[in-house]
């Protein structure tokens, strides 16, 4: 029998923990939002702010379009762009200064480009990076490959960089003018929304894969890498933009663009193990009920899935096209689970748990399916209803133990379910 909230799974109450440090995280972004205030008149400060947060929802649009096959906890999103917006950047702010004003008793004006090559990389990918830390110690079953890593070390930079931006868009005005200021956000805002979130984006990949290892010392080492890698671009790109003038600026942009295209390789080439992985442990729950040939043809590209979601819309309106996103999202958090069993990431006993889980919530979605009555005899016979699954091929590929029906009960205790691995 169904828990009485299947879809709880997929929910998570926010702990006393992610409240306490969503507190914090606003606090800290007070405070540095305050010395900016400070910094500027108000008026200022008014211009700076709408300038760096306007393009925020486009850009986090950008970052979340990444993560559709297997979205992740919205809590655990907001925390981490939270972190980077108020904890990281006002602790980094308060160490550059510091070693700004230690350096400059020595060094003079000259102290300031210096600090931002080789003292504020280390400083700012210490401070985000401690985040992922964060997740790989408390939330590691949320790191289930490459892209999440990049997910959260999008947020976190994405977050890093607004408020940055605040600074270094006052500073701009006060001291220069509009003329300067326009520069400024073309350089920062349009040119390079993504450059944080691509410095970090190497040290959340590194603790992705840490968190698929059975905390050995190759987790550390590559974590180790990641991090080193995020100062070393960080720094390239501070030093080329002040010391190499407009060449090196475009030589600093080609390798971030490059950057870029690595992680798109790895995001594309991690969907395709995911799909690896639907088409490896799923079939032997064709003898429950809880998907067949076609449900798998389906979950295999997000084309698939969107126009899945498109036919449960055109059926059943808002409940049908959440009972196809459940069940869509259940079936990718099933294989995933096994694919933890197997590497060692997760108990027997847990691992039971999260299946049974898993397994409610996908009988309750397929029972919610908004099955048209002409579609009933059809689709009893094993012929998927038009649309479900467009591009599939011959109904005959649902030869086997047949699910019943969308909108009839499965019967998932015909045997017993597929063990891990």
């Amino acid at each position: 029998m169904a828990s009485l909230d299947p879809r709880a799974v997929l929910k998570e109450r926010p702990s006393i923990g992610l409240i306490s440090g969503l507190v914090v995280a606003g606090l800290c972004a007070l405070v540095s939002l305050s010395f900016d205030v400070l910094d500027g008149d108000p008026v200022q400060f008014s211009i700076a702010l709408v300038l760096a947060v306007a393009p925020v929802p486009l850009l986090l649009a950008g970052v979340l379009a990444l993560d559709r096959m297997e979205p992740e906890p919205r809590a655990n999103l907001v925390f981490a762009f939270a972190w980077g917006a108020g904890v990281a950047v006002l602790v980094a702010g308060i160490l550059n200064s510091l070693n700004l004003l230690l350096l400059e008793r020595w060094l003079g004006r000259s102290a300031h480009d210096l600090v931002a090559t080789f003292g504020a990389p280390p400083v700012e990918e210490t401070m985000k990076g401690l985040v992922l830390l964060g997740l790989l110690w408390f939330r590691r079953q949320e790191l289930d490959g490459p892209t999440d890593g990049i997910i959260y070390a999008g947020m976190v930079g994405l977050g890093f960089a607004m408020s940055e931006n605040v600074s270094y868009y006052i500073s701009a005005l006060s001291e220069n003018g509009p003329e300067v200021l326009a520069a400024t956000v073309v350089l920062r805002g349009v040119l390079s929304p993504f450059a944080h979130p691509l410095f970090t984006s190497l040290i959340g990949m590194s603790v992705a894969y840490a968190a698929a290892q059975r905390r050995n010392a190759s987790g550390v080492v590559m974590i180790i890498f990641g991090w080193v890698g995020a100062m070393i671009m960080h720094g390239i790109w501070n030093g080329f933009a002040l010391f190499g003038g407009l060449g090196g600026l475009a030589v600093a942009y080609l390798l971030l663009m490059i950057l870029l295209i690595i992680e798109l390789i790895v995001i594309i080439r991690d969907r395709r193990r995911i799909v690896g992985l639907i088409n490896r442990y799923l079939p032997p729950y064709e003898a429950h009920g809880l998907i067949n040939q076609a449900d798998i043809f389906m979950l295999s590209s997000l084309r698939g899935r969107r126009q899945a979601r498109v036919w449960a819309k055109a059926h059943g309106g808002r409940a049908g096209v959440r009972a196809m996103a459940d069940y869509q999202l259940a079936a990718t958090e099933l294989g995933l689970l096994h694919a933890r069993a197997a590497r060692g990431g997760v108990e027997e006993p847990a691992f039971r748990t999260a299946q049974r889980s898993l397994v409610e919530l996908m009988a309750y979605a397929r029972m919610s399916f908004p099955l048209p009555d002409r579609h009933r005899d059809s689709a009893a016979r094993g012929v998927p209803p038009p649309g479900y699954a467009s591009g599939y091929g011959a109904p005959n590929r649902w030869a086997g133990p047949q699910p019943p029906p969308p909108g009839r009960p499965p019967h998932p205790h015909e045997q017993e379910p597929p063990h891990p691995g």
